[in-house]
């Protein structure tokens, strides 16, 4: 069955992942969705050429983070009641969400917040940045001869730790596992490569940094452990960017494919907005 059971005068509240960056790795569910919403919540990072599929009359509502046009900024409890009240009025909604809702992408929150209450809700999943990304650099995350582990880990909690929360435990990272994928670990990432190299990992080992991944401004900054972090100031790398640490990385000279093409994905375009 495609949508779960809604009560009368319910709208469905779908949690979509956009996926990464390049437009056309939303999924085919995501961009039906999309298609039929009323309203879209978006988030920063979506590309906004997947909004140009929304109906023209569907209300596209921006509730990302570091706006860069200055719109006020929301709050997690903001875009959760946004979410019921649109259901509750009997509109179909989308949130859209870059890469999958539920990677680090407040998805969990947003659909504990619609389950308590009462909100019929539904998970798109999205192609992730943690695979995806890399994957566009030439760097396989897994590899028969090289990495049979692979840990998800998001850089904001690299320095500091919410109150209640445990952080990373860069102890168990650093030797347990084969290859690490860092998100938005940019600001961090001093601290995660000392807290690694400090755990046993050893300073040689090949690490890359990926600034907008799959997108016509993709750069790839490759190095080790121990020179990571200054060859991306150098480079000037900033968020989003992707940081992968294991032996997969030396593959990416051999294995990188992906041919820029700025006229067909336009992630730093400005977002599109609401009418």
């Amino acid at each position: 069955m495609d949508h779960p059971v809604i009560p009368p005068l319910m709208g469905l509240v779908s949690l979509v992942g956009a996926g990464p960056g390049d437009p056309e790795l939303i999924t085919m569910k995501g961009l039906r969705r999309l298609r039929g919403a009323d309203l879209v919540a978006y988030d920063r990072l979506v590309n906004p050429i997947l909004l140009r599929e929304c109906s023209p009359k569907a209300e596209l509502i921006y509730v990302g983070k570091h706006d860069p046009h200055h719109r006020p900024s929301r709050q997690q409890g903001d875009i959760n009641q946004l979410l019921i009240d649109a259901a509750r009025q009997g509109r179909s909604v989308v949130r859209l969400k870059g890469g999958d809702p539920f990677v680090f992408g407040r998805g969990g929150e947003e659909a504990l917040a619609l389950s308590k209450a009462g909100v019929p809700f539904e998970i798109v999943p999205g192609i992730s940045s943690a695979v995806a990304v890399p994957a566009y650099a030439g760097i396989p995350v897994t590899h028969r001869e090289l990495a049979s582990s692979l840990a998800i880990v998001t850089g904001h909690e690299a320095a500091e730790q919410d109150e209640g929360r445990a952080g990373v435990d860069w102890r168990a990272l650093a030797t347990g596992i084969d290859t690490l994928v860092v998100l938005m670990g940019v600001a961090r990432l001093e601290v995660i490569v000392e807290e690694l190299i400090r755990h046993g990992r050893p300073a040689t080992t090949p690490a890359a940094m990926i600034g907008w991944g799959t997108t016509g401004d993709q750069q790839t900054v490759a190095a080790t452990l121990a020179t990571i972090a200054a060859e991306v100031q150098g480079a000037g790398l900033g968020n989003p960017a992707t940081l992968v640490v294991g032996e997969v990385v030396s593959l990416h000279t051999l294995l990188g494919w992906f041919v820029h093409d700025k006229r067909s994905v336009e992630a730093k375009s400005a977002p599109v907005e609401a009418p």
